[in-house]
């Protein structure tokens, strides 16, 4: 009796000291480091969205399966895409034929108010002539009116003065109807050329708008095949040919593994003496006894909660104090194996050891 009272004494002694080492231990190493075990890895995740809808011809990826940056993924039926194609073709043909015709009418216009417009100098150089000869006339006819009167010249002579001054006044007004005519000739013909310009600026729009038009299906029709954004893995595929697919529809994703972090998602409590730089120890599940490297990289704005599809609304009456977490991203830093890191998988489990000092 007394023996076994002496083991259990030196097995509580001995469970005690391991006890005690063991806070101890844990307690100094806490003053120092910071650790949790709600993180993992992450990478990023390029979803492959169509930007338009159809019904897909062939898929050319299996599950799992690496692909470079330009690969095409899958091909959408593009019938409907080069018929509309060709109907913007056709569209802008005809609306370009539409400018050239508009063009030709205004310059036709200009023409015919350029020769009006010389008509106009010409009518008024002969018009001037015309007065000079009336005003010729004029004097003759009142000279020989004085003649006639004191019976020096014939009644013949007289008739001929007064026939020649009729015969200018006469050719004076018709050159200015003349002029007239030619006048109103070159305004309508200059309403004619702005309208004709007016058409002009408008089958020019029209031009535009059928190349955009056409811009618009060809790249509605190279849409048609899909490609991968970036180097990466692609996700599980669940396409196949004759499948219909709608735009934005988000229908796998492609991992990008040329990028790889953690995130660990610290108490609140735990944030006091952590900042950006501090080295950190990494163990991943998924590798017992290995160990990696990494230094905390940056702070979410926000926590965990708050980006959640239904945050917390502490104002409703139903508030109830939790301690929060928030995401913290760690970096790999260069020392750790390359080809280990390649390895890892977005979503994998991480213990994370923040070294505070």
């Amino acid at each position: 009796m007394a023996n076994t009272n002496k083991k259990f004494t030196l097995i509580f002694i001995v469970l005690l000291v391991l006890g005690v080492a063991y806070g101890s231990y844990k307690y100094i190493h806490s003053l120092s480091h910071e650790t949790t075990d709600d993180a993992q890895v992450s990478k990023k995740m390029n979803p492959i969205i169509p930007r338009v809808g159809g019904y897909i011809t062939k898929v050319f990826i299996k599950d799992n399966d690496f692909v470079k940056k330009g690969d095409t993924l899958f091909i959408i039926d593009n019938s409907d895409y080069a018929v509309k194609v060709a109907e913007a073709k056709a569209n802008l043909a005809a609306a370009e034929n539409n400018y050239e015709v508009a063009k030709a009418d205004t310059g036709s216009s200009e023409a015919t108010i350029a020769i009006s417009s010389a008509n106009i100098q010409s009518a008024s150089g002969s018009i001037e002539t015309a007065r000079i000869k009336l005003r010729r006339a004029s004097n003759d006819f009142d000279r020989y009116t004085n003649l006639y009167k004191n019976h020096s010249i014939t009644k013949q002579q007289f008739e001929q003065a007064e026939a020649s001054k009729q015969e200018a006044e006469s050719q004076v007004r018709i050159l200015e109807e003349q002029q007239k005519a030619t006048r109103f000739q070159k305004t309508v013909a200059s309403s004619k050329s702005n309208v004709s310009a007016k058409q002009v600026l408008v089958a020019q729009a029209n031009v535009q708008k059928a190349k955009a038009v056409l811009d618009a299906a060809l790249l509605n029709l190279g849409y048609t095949a899909i490609t991968a954004s970036v180097d990466g893995q692609v996700s599980t595929i669940d396409l196949q040919p004759g499948q219909l697919v709608q735009p934005g529809q988000s229908l796998f994703y492609i991992i990008n593994n040329s990028e790889t972090w953690v995130v660990a998602n610290f108490k609140e409590t735990q944030l006091n003496k952590m900042r950006v730089g501090q080295k950190v120890k990494l163990k991943i599940d998924a590798f017992p006894g290995s160990e990696f490297e990494g230094e905390v990289h940056s702070f979410s704005p926000a926590t965990g909660s708050r980006f959640s599809l239904l945050p917390p609304d502490n104002a409703s009456g139903n508030f109830v104090k939790t301690v929060q977490r928030l995401p913290v991203r760690i970096d790999f830093t260069a020392n750790n194996d390359t080809k280990k890191l390649q390895l890892l998988r977005s979503g994998m489990n991480v213990d994370v050891d923040v070294i505070l000092k």
